[in-house]
């Protein structure tokens, strides 16, 4: 029997997720004030978020900011899914080393992570613009996707893998047919987080990013370095709820069983090579 929390805590809690989310439902709420001035609430208007199709700064920004996620994304996905595989699957010298090396970008403030990679462009005298973009995206991502493959990958039933062998499956069809299909809510999950993070990211960007690659959180920076302007506030509570929306998809991937169903173990195995 679940025993019901104390009344204190469920209040703490509630204060906790007040102080952490009020700011942003402000953001929202005055995203759709009629008046100019965002500490006044005049009225009700869609009127903010309809200019934002006539700024073309800010749709570049966008364009931008989403050709640089989706890059990031698969270049990030696939090589943190064979990495982790590689830490999952294979005895390497140096396990727990490299494990250690992979957490460090987690935890390393973003400012560390942004100044470093400047330091490293320089010294290669690589330029700056949307490659470097990328290449710092994938460098701070790959370390997520291969937390969240890795966790999937010990909680999968290798039983299913070894039935496919047993049943005359080569390595390569039992890693398209049975691995990848028992992996995949797990991939899903690590690319949208990878690309929430990627399309989000301002701090490491803003070091790394040259002439005419502004992101979109570049952009609406520079916006309100000028003037906190109601378009601000619209395309900032578009951020939010994309951002939402894709983190909340990644964690029901997440959550999604590991084996498959019963009544689709003997489909599946009817489909492997004798």
């Amino acid at each position: 029997m679940k025993r019901r929390l104390p009344g204190w805590l469920v209040a703490l809690t509630g204060l906790g997720f007040i102080f952490l989310h009020l700011p942003i439902l402000v953001l929202i709420v005055f995203s759709f004030n009629a008046s100019r001035f965002s500490v006044h609430w005049t009225g009700f208007t869609l009127d903010w978020y309809l200019k934002l199709l006539d700024s073309p700064l800010l749709l570049r920004g966008l364009k931008l900011s989403l050709i640089i996620a989706v890059a990031a994304t698969l270049l990030a996905t696939i090589l943190g899914t064979l990495l982790a595989l590689a830490l999952a699957r294979h005895r390497v010298k140096g396990r727990q080393g490299l494990e250690g090396l992979l957490i460090l970008p987690i935890v390393t403030p973003e400012i560390v992570v942004g100044i470093s990679l400047l330091v490293f462009f320089t010294f290669l005298h690589y330029p700056l613009g949307v490659s470097s973009v990328v290449i710092a995206h994938v460098a701070f991502s790959i370390s997520f996707v291969v937390v969240v493959v890795l966790a999937r990958l010990h909680g999968m039933d290798r039983s299913l893998e070894e039935a496919a062998l047993n049943l005359g499956a080569d390595e390569v069809v039992t890693f398209w047919k049975v691995t990848v299909p028992l992996l995949l809510p797990g991939i899903i999950a690590a690319g949208l987080l990878a690309f929430t993070l990627s399309f989000d990211d301002f701090l490491i960007t803003f070091f790394v990013a040259g002439v005419g690659s502004s992101t979109l959180p570049l952009v609406v920076y520079s916006m309100v370095r000028l003037n906190v302007s109601p378009t601000v506030n619209a395309i900032s509570t578009i951020i939010v709820l994309a951002s939402t929306l894709t983190v909340m998809l990644a964690d029901r991937f997440t959550r999604s069983r590991t084996a498959l169903p019963a009544g689709a173990r003997p489909k599946a195995a009817a489909t492997l090579p004798a």
